[in-house]
């Protein structure tokens, strides 16, 4: 019974691979086309708002095609359309923030552990924001939090334009740089220079992640409940 259910085990986790697969194959026929750029572009911007898109697997797979020699694109134009999209989309994410910073004001004043809360929230911004802004590029969600958190803070508007350019132009040339780099070697298989670049990515993000929560928890005195 048991070697049955092993069995059955072993299928399943084949055919949810063998899934991946296939989509990741479809993904690399969609990357040999001008349009994946648009693609790349379209989705940046939509994960900076709603951070449930997987903008930088789209600029990984426009990385490889580009390692594998089938993109009819070069790498600076996949860096170009994941910082472009990545940009607009933050500065969408302080706008909608901004929009409802006054009514945060309105729950500070009626709440005082609230509004210490969002004092707090403002001075790390202020001392430590243009490096958060940066970090937070690798963190799905985090970089979310944070631009909508800059606009609910008030934070000045050109600061925060000049920083979330620096962020979203590092974050593309990190994402494709590293795919066209690590992909280069499996250039006759896409898919295995697919997963090994996104593979590669996601440790590197985990590392930076793990870095910030101990330097966070080392350093940061939040404000008491």
């Amino acid at each position: 019974m048991y070697a049955l259910v092993g069995s059955a085990h072993v299928a399943m986790v084949g055919g949810v691979f063998g899934w991946i697969s296939d989509i990741t194959d479809e993904l690399g026929e969609w990357a040999s086309n001008w349009w994946f750029l648009g693609v790349i572009f379209i989705i940046a911007l939509l994960d900076s708002v709603v951070p449930v898109v997987p903008s930088e697997t789209t600029v990984i797979i426009g990385g490889v095609a580009v390692a594998t020699g089938d993109a009819p694109y070069p790498l600076v134009a996949v860096i170009a359309a994941g910082a472009a999209g990545a940009f607009i989309g933050d500065n969408m994410a302080y706008l909608i923030g901004r929009r409802w910073s006054a009514a945060f004001e309105r729950r500070a004043v009626l709440k005082p552990k609230f509004g210490a809360k969002l004092i707090w929230a403002r001075n790390q911004i202020k001392d430590r924001g243009g490096l958060l802004l940066i970090t937070a590029r690798f963190i799905p969600g985090g970089r979310t939090a944070l631009t909508l958190a800059s606009g609910i803070t008030n934070q000045p508007r050109m600061w925060f334009v000049r920083w979330s350019f620096v962020a979203a132009v590092i974050w593309a040339t990190y994402a494709a740089g590293l795919a066209r780099l690590v992909g280069e070697p499996f250039k006759d298989d896409h898919t295995k220079a697919f997963w090994i670049a996104f593979g590669t990515a996601l440790s590197i993000n985990v590392v930076i992640e793990v870095v910030r929560h101990v330097r966070a928890r080392r350093n940061w005195t939040a404000p008491a409940e």
